[in-house]
């Protein structure tokens, strides 16, 4: 009780550490928390969300919690049944260290908060599914207690990874030096992978047991659709755009810079565009972004856009670093993509960005060595080809976006319920 009492203080004390949206933790069939760590910009929340609203579609008596570090989960809209608990946010920098976010204290003191506050969260949830975004064992190792709770009270424990994670030397010495694959021996029940073998193996390379690999299950990509509400900007003229984004934004100066490098040497030989650089981009680079795109005509500047699936799907092409959720788009709403990947901290980018180049999903133009500058003419000759490209439908593969649909029929064995479209 002492414990609990520290992190009731802790919460009314810290700028809305945990956020609860009126869910009644009572005994309902069908329980799914979700967990994602949020340590840097927008893709995990963004691919937890849409496969809670998947899910929540699905099951018309279903409740779903997702636990989530981001600053700026309450931008995002959720559907009935979809609730979300903010947890103290730690942010990884772009040299691979870990800084709390708040005024939480220390980073080991905030993850001892936030690993509470998660156990706490659980056990009162009793969830039916556990599914663990990217982390074995969480931000840091704080899901070791809510994991080994969950275990012992029989709830499934699923882990969830996107399709590239990093090169296997890299991710061998990380996930030893995380104590992950005990993890995945002895605690998850299932592995899901949101991508094709086909095209990626993140687990290759790592030597695991046939045990884990037995568990493991290449779900697909995770289609997106359209939301429902509308987009916070409306553009008549969208179609016509080249859309420049940089998923969250915290490490997309480098793009930003050489795209209006390329716009203000040739706008008039290129489609009209439109950068959306991010909500997490420093205020100072953002200013002098829109400082110079406001002197282009053919440019327009949206800082940050919750509904992103609207803009992709009526643009006339993407320009991006590839980022999971972002290439999901790419192959959901059937776009002209040019991929720019960044290749610090970790190679994730660019090996997902060289395997869509190889099969013909999308186009790529790498960065510029570590002090070298952007070549704006490489960007301009690389925005004038891409209209030009070949739809990645053209050389889809097939299950290519059958991810959510994975996920749901491992649910539906789950739970032992049909789906609401099949009630209706």
């Amino acid at each position: 009780m002492q414990d609990s009492a520290r992190i009731v203080s802790a919460c009314r004390f810290s700028e809305a550490v945990i956020s609860w949206r009126g869910l009644t933790i009572s005994g309902s069939p069908g329980r799914v928390l979700i967990y994602s760590h949020d340590s840097f910009g927008l893709g995990h929340i963004r691919r937890c969300r849409t496969i809670a609203h998947a899910l929540a579609e699905e099951f018309p008596k279903l409740k779903v919690l997702i636990v989530s570090g981001s600053p700026i989960i309450g931008s995002f809209d959720f559907k009935a049944r979809v609730d979300f608990v903010r947890v103290p946010g730690i942010i990884k920098l772009r040299n691979g260290d870990y800084v709390p976010l708040g005024t939480h204290g220390p980073v080991q003191e905030t993850t001892a908060l936030r690993a509470s506050l998660i156990t706490e969260t659980a056990v009162k949830f009793a969830p039916d599914v556990f599914i663990v975004d990217k982390e074995p064992l969480g931000l840091r190792g704080e899901l070791q207690g809510t994991l080994e709770a969950l275990k012992a009270r029989g709830t499934r424990l699923v882990l969830g990874l996107r399709d590239v994670l990093d090169e296997p030397e890299a991710l061998a010495l990380e996930w030893q030096r995380k104590r992950a694959v005990p993890a995945l021996e002895e605690l998850y029940d299932d592995i899901w992978v949101y991508g094709l073998k086909s095209i990626y193996d993140p687990l290759m390379g790592l030597g695991l047991s046939s045990q884990v690999l037995q568990k493991t299950t290449f779900t697909g990509y995770l289609r997106r659709k359209r939301p429902q509400a509308l987009p916070s900007a409306v553009l008549d003229d969208l179609a016509e755009r080249i859309v420049v984004t940089t998923g969250g934004g915290g490490d997309g100066e480098l793009l930003v810079e050489w795209a209006l490098q390329a716009y203000e040497r040739a706008a008039r030989d290129l489609p009209p565009g439109l950068i959306v650089p991010g909500p997490f981009m420093k205020a100072e680079a953002r200013s002098a972004f829109e400082r110079r795109a406001a002197a282009i005509p053919a440019l327009r500047i949206l800082t940050f856009e919750p509904r992103m699936e609207h803009l992709m799907a009526d643009c006339l092409a993407t320009v991006s670093m590839g980022g999971y959720n972002t290439f999901c788009e790419i192959l959901s709403f059937d776009k002209r993509a040019l991929i720019v990947p960044r290749h610090v901290p970790r190679l994730e980018q660019t090996i997902r960005a060289e395997a869509a180049q190889r099969l013909g999903l999308a186009a790529m133009l790498r960065e510029p060595n570590e002090g070298d500058l952007p070549d704006p003419d490489a960007m301009v000759a690389a925005l004038q080809a891409l209209p030009r490209q070949a739809l990645p439908s053209m050389r889809a593969a097939p299950g290519l976006l059958d991810g959510l649909d994975s996920v749901v029929a491992s649910c539906r064995a789950w739970f032992g319920t049909s789906p609401a479209r099949d009630r209706a």
